[in-house]
């Protein structure tokens, strides 16, 4: 057994991220699919501790940093949230929210249909449904134990976060193909667009931005202060009907931060920085999640489950290229909201954003789908999931289990 501790680990993250980078680079196939850089790294990685295991050779890393640097991420998302311009942009934002609310009604359905016809409990089918695909592995842990305790489905657990797992690979991998073949058929704004002002968000990360040390301090500061706040929130709200995970409280707190310092002329929030400083979070985030996914928890899943989890994302693609593709305008903005929906359809917020990024890095920024796809994928997501659920529990189909 090799342990990696917190530096080893921290080392190991940047070098998959280089990794993912040279292997962008240089492959075209990766750079041609728009496959995200984090994606590519960490998957390599994966496939060869996974082959490393038939030596008996067994590789953990320290993912004690994983948690915080999604919790900054998160922290910087909602920082950047300007609720002005999500009041004028609220339509798209319902009409999305109201396309990924019929994703989640089709993923359980086409669980509890197939699951039932290949034999299997069809609680088996809510589980490879919105529960560990749009759900993740933090709802899929939460549900499993439920379905294990109420329903009396052994192993719900793991069945679950194996799942979510693949549904995490998956999201990174099918996100950028969608897009370019929805790209085909729209127009660009091209890469040279919009140079002269440099971008706020986080549709170009590779883009300079001009920061100085008290600046970056500020915004450290602020980030700090979104964290600590939404650990104080989500423990008030613990126990409650109103409890939420604790990166939608930290996304919360960031939000009225932000607004609340603008709103009394306190002080303004400096997009660029944050965007530098959430840009580092999600890769290192998303390389060390990759990096350390448990490639053999997948080989465990049984073939009719598998079928299951397939079938899922074949809709998923499916339903991004002719649903969200259209309601949201059949534009390049529409394209690049459709690789985000398949990113956190089938694996979380984060891969969403990766998402995109490989897609606007190539093809030019889209601030629309930087605006949406954060708020809705991890705020308003979660909270209508878990409505969806416990209205498939309540059909007298399961009421009867």
């Amino acid at each position: 057994m090799l342990e990696l501790d917190f530096y080893g680990t921290l080392v190991a993250a940047s070098l998959v991220l280089l990794l993912g980078r040279g292997l962008v680079t240089r492959v075209k196939f990766l750079r041609l699919y728009n496959i995200p850089e984090p994606v590519a790294g960490g998957l390599v990685i994966a496939l060869v501790l996974l082959a490393l295991r038939n030596f008996d050779i067994h590789v953990r890393f320290d993912t004690s940093l994983q948690t915080p640097l999604m919790l900054a991420f998160f922290a910087t998302i909602g920082l950047s949230a300007d609720l002005a311009s999500l009041k004028k942009g609220r339509r798209i934002v319902l009409i999305f929210l109201a396309a990924v609310t019929g994703l989640l009604l089709v993923q359980n359905a086409l669980g509890i249909g197939l699951a039932t016809a290949l034999g299997l409990d069809p609680l088996m089918g809510l589980l490879s449904g919105s529960i560990s695909l749009s759900g993740g592995h933090g709802t899929s842990a939460a549900w499993g134990a439920t379905f294990t305790e109420q329903y009396g489905l052994p192993s719900a657990t793991e069945l679950a976060l194996a799942s979510a797992t693949f549904g995490l690979v998956l999201g990174g991998l099918i996100g950028g193909p969608v897009a370019r073949l929805l790209i085909g058929r729209v127009k660009t704004p091209g890469q040279g667009h919009g140079q002269a002002h440099l971008p706020k968000g986080f549709e170009e990360p590779d883009t300079e931005r001009l920061i100085t040390p008290i600046s970056m301090i500020e915004t450290l500061a602020l980030i700090a202060i979104s964290l600590q706040g939404g650990y104080l929130l989500q423990g008030l709200l613990s126990g409650t009907a109103f409890e939420l995970p604790t990166f939608v409280c930290v996304l919360f707190t960031g939000v009225l931060l932000r607004n609340g310092l603008s709103l009394f002329g306190l002080y303004q929030v400096f997009e660029r920085e944050v965007s530098v400083l959430g840009n580092v979070s999600l890769s290192l985030f998303l390389a060390i999640a990759l990096m350390s996914l448990k490639l053999w928890d997948l080989a465990a899943l049984a073939m009719p489950f598998l079928i299951l989890l397939t079938a899922q994302t074949l809709v998923m693609a499916l339903f991004a290229i002719f649903v969200t593709f259209r309601v949201m305008g059949s534009n390049y903005d529409a394209a690049v909201l459709a690789a985000g929906h398949c990113g956190f359809g089938l694996g979380a917020t984060p891969t969403a954003i990766a998402n995109m990024q490989a897609v606007t890095q190539r093809y030019g920024p889209s601030q629309i789908a930087f605006l949406v796809v954060p708020m809705v994928g991890a705020f308003f997501i979660d909270i209508i999931n878990v409505i969806v659920i416990k209205l498939y529990l309540a059909l007298p189909f399961f009421s009867a289990l």
